[in-house]
C-alpha cells in the first residue's frame, strides 16, 4: 500500500498544474470535497494555492448516503453538494473551483448553473493516489495535438470504429457536441481534469448503431479490471441491446446494468480517443484498486474509448455508467484513419 503523506515532489506537480490554470496571486478559488476525499489530495491543493497566492476557502460536504441498487464508481457525476443553495451561490464567484469531491462535478447537476454564471471554470483533481497524478501531470505542449483532434471531430459527420476481432460501430456526429481537455483552461466555463488528455464526442439521438466487442486485455474502468473473457455488444438506436459472452466479465457486466431496472442505463453517453502518452494500460496491474480511479485509462494514447449512461445532450439521465477503453481499434472520421490498430495517425502521431 503506498503512503498518503505530503511529498516536495507531489506539490511542485500541483504547483505546476495550478499556473498550467491561470491559479496565481490574487486569484478567486474555492477547494470543495467530500467527507469521504482523499484528504492528501485536499492538502497538496491548499498548500499549492497558498504558496502561488490565491485567495482560497475549503468547502467539505458529507459523503451522500448510498440509494443505489448497486456500488455507484467512476461516474463523474457527485451528488455531494445535493443542491445547497449556499454552496451553490459560493461557487458562482469564485474564477476556479477546485474539485476533490470523490466522482467529480462534471455530469454533476449544480455545474450547468454554476457554468453559466459566466465566472468560474473547473479544475478537477480525479480520486486517485498523488503517484498516478505525479506521472500523468499535465504538460503544456499536450494541448496543441489534442486541439487538432477536438477539430477533427467537430468537423466530421461520422464516425467508424472498426477491429480485427469484429467491432463494427457506426457513430453519426453531426450536431454532436465534442471536447476534450489537456488537463487545464484559464477561460470562465472551461472543465479540466488530472489526468487528461481525450477527445470525445456526445451523440444525438438515433445516433450509434452497430457491434462493439471487447477482447482479452481491454478495460472495465467501473470495476477496475482487466477483462479476461470477451464481451460482445449489439446497439441500436444508442442502446445496448444484447451482451453476449460467456465469461465472468460478461456475467457481472449484464447483472450490474440489469439491477438499475432502468433503460437509459443502457444508452451511449459518448465515444472518442486517449491523446494521453504518459497514461499507460499496464498501470493498472501496479495499484490496488482504492489507490486509484481509473481515469488514467480512459486517455491512453490511440485507445478508442465508449461509454454507456447520462448523456445530457441526448435527455438521457441516469446513475447507471460504463467507461469502457479497447486496444487495436481503428476510428475513422469520414474515412479518414486517426487511429490504426490502436496508434494515432497523421497530424495526431
Amino acid at each position: 500500500m503506498l503512503q498518503e503523506r505530503i511529498e516536495g515532489k507531489w506539490l511542485a506537480a500541483f504547483r505546476r498544474v495550478f499556473k498550467l490554470n491561470g491559479i496565481g496571486q490574487g486569484t478567486k478559488i474555492a477547494i470543495i470535497s467530500e467527507t469521504q476525499s482523499r484528504p492528501v489530495l485536499v492538502h497538496l491543493c491548499e498548500l499549492a494555492a497558498y504558496d502561488l497566492g490565491a485567495e482560497s476557502f475549503h468547502i467539505q460536504m458529507p459523503t451522500p448516503a448510498q440509494s443505489a441498487p448497486v456500488p455507484v464508481k467512476s461516474t463523474g457525476t457527485s451528488w455531494a453538494i445535493a443542491g445547497n443553495r449556499a454552496v451553490v451561490e459560493a461557487l458562482k464567484l469564485v474564477e476556479v473551483i477546485v474539485d476533490c469531491t470523490v466522482e467529480g462535478l462534471i455530469h454533476a447537476p449544480e455545474w450547468p448553473e454554476i457554468e453559466e454564471a459566466g465566472r468560474t471554470r473547473l479544475l478537477v483533481i480525479t480520486n486517485e493516489h498523488p503517484e498516478i497524478l505525479e506521472r500523468t501531470e499535465p504538460k503544456a505542449e499536450d494541448d496543441a495535438k489534442l486541439q487538432i483532434g477536438i477539430q477533427m471531430l467537430r468537423e466530421a459527420s461520422e464516425m467508424r470504429v472498426t477491429s480485427a476481432i469484429g467491432t463494427d460501430l457506426t457513430v453519426d456526429l453531426r450536431g454532436a457536441p465534442c471536447g476534450g481537455t489537456a488537463g487545464f483552461g484559464t477561460r470562465p466555463g472551461a472543465v479540466a481534469h488530472w489526468p487528461a488528455g481525450l477527445c470525445l464526442a456526445f451523440p444525438g439521438k438515433d445516433a450509434v448503431n452497430g457491434r462493439v466487442v471487447m477482447d482479452v486485455g481491454d478495460m472495465n474502468l467501473t470495476f477496475k479490471t482487466f477483462l479476461t473473457s470477451r464481451i460482445d455488444f449489439s446497439i441500436e438506436n444508442d442502446f445496448v441491446t444484447a451482451i453476449k459472452g460467456d465469461g465472468i466479465d460478461a456475467l457481472h457486466l449484464r447483472e450490474y446494468m440489469e439491477a438499475w431496472d432502468d433503460r437509459n442505463a443502457y444508452g451511449l453517453s459518448h465515444v472518442g480517443w486517449g491523446m494521453n502518452h504518459g497514461a499507460k494500460w499496464v498501470s493498472a496491474t501496479m495499484y490496488d484498486k482504492r489507490d486509484m480511479q481509473a481515469v488514467e485509462f480512459r486517455a491512453i494514447a490511440g485507445s478508442f474509448l465508449w461509454s454507456t449512461g447520462a448523456n445530457q445532450y441526448a435527455g438521457r439521465y441516469t446513475l447507471g455508467h460504463f467507461d469502457l477503453p479497447m486496444r487495436n481499434c481503428t476510428i475513422a472520421l469520414d474515412g479518414r484513419v486517426v487511429v490504426k490498430d490502436g496508434v494515432l495517425q497523421g497530424e495526431l502521431a
